[in-house]
């Protein structure tokens, strides 16, 4: 049971590390599509999340700085919920409910974020 449960390290890692591929792959489609229109230069934070994305996964699987990466990880997917599904998500427009779902998703992420870094992590020299 204990060699299942050690595989949501990978599981929970990785399609980080897809999504800030996919953040590189289609970054100016990504920028109309996802980044609000009140955010400035969205094309440059879209690359700066897909490399923040990659960058967690690297610092989670080899267990280095992953304390300080899981708790930014949950602070970025925080603002996420903030500044790009919240107002979707409360629109009442046709897009209302996918923003609504991906908040909750964002949502949950986060908070497995956040019990990664207080239950899990293995370097603690940043964060205590």
């Amino acid at each position: 049971m204990n060699a299942f449960l050690s595989l949501g390290r990978w599981i929970f890692a990785l399609p980080f590390a897809i999504f800030g591929l996919f953040h590189f792959m289609n970054a100016n489609a990504m920028a109309d599509f996802v980044v609000p229109a009140y955010m400035p230069a969205k094309t440059v934070f879209v690359y700066l999340s897909g490399l923040g994305l990659i960058a967690a996964t690297v610092s989670m699987l080899i267990g280095k700085y992953d304390k300080l990466a899981t708790t930014l990880l949950a602070v970025f997917l925080l603002l996420l919920v903030v500044l790009v599904h919240l107002p979707g998500a409360m629109s009442g427009g046709e897009g209302s409910q996918a923003s609504m779902s991906m908040l909750l998703k964002d949502l949950a992420l986060a908070g497995a974020a956040m019990m990664y870094a207080q239950n899990y992590a293995k370097d603690k020299a940043v964060v205590g």
